[in-house]
């Protein structure tokens, strides 16, 4: 009798992404990194409100866009106390955000961006089949940038050199690969 194995991560963000973006100050491409500092202006009964990011050579400040125009009572009170007070971990939150980099049209360097892969559940049930098989799973919420073989290789600490002939002898199998969440089936491999 042999097992499947079911096991599930998760790609974690370690710390607020990198902008790569053209400096004023530096007069040519530089990484701007996230101060955790807020800027809230109010115009009436409208606010706008940028987190901003500095440039790591010479501090020239890029502003990302989270509210523009936004009513105040539409903000929820403890997020607007957050940014009044330059909340440091609301700051990485949003440093982390994909869909505010979209919006501000901010290109983030994907080499820099630091990951983990953090292990949400594994389960094992007992098999009929003669080959021992691992169903493997890989959420990146993040869209991360990561080919699906150098994820299952991270995983199990393999080489991509290693993963990649195991795909071509179909010891493993790829069933989904989409940006944000991978899945493959893994034959005759010993997990630690």
């Amino acid at each position: 009798m042999s097992y499947l194995k079911k096991i599930e991560y998760e790609i974690a963000v370690n710390e607020s992404f990198s902008v790569i973006r053209s400096c004023a100050g530096c007069g040519r491409k530089t990484h701007f990194k996230n101060t955790k500092k807020f800027r809230v202006n109010a115009n009436g009964n409208r606010l706008d409100i940028w987190l901003i990011y500095q440039c790591e050579k010479c501090k020239h400040t890029l502003n990302l866009a989270i509210y523009e125009r936004e009513r105040i009572s539409s903000i929820a009170k403890e997020e607007y106390i957050c940014f009044l007070n330059n909340d440091e971990q609301l700051a990485e939150i949003y440093g982390k955000n994909i869909q505010l980099f979209r919006k501000n049209k901010a290109d983030i360097d994907f080499e820099r961006v630091n990951y983990e892969y953090v292990k949400l559940c594994e389960t094992e049930e007992k098999s009929d089949d003669l080959k021992e098989k691992i169903i493997l799973k890989i959420h990146n919420s993040f869209e991360l940038k990561i080919r699906p073989e150098k994820q299952i290789a991270e995983v199990l600490g393999l080489s991509r050199n290693q993963v990649k002939k195991m795909i071509q002898q179909k010891d493993i199998r790829l069933e989904n690969t989409s940006p944000r969440f991978i899945s493959a089936y893994v034959d005759n491999y010993i997990f630690d």
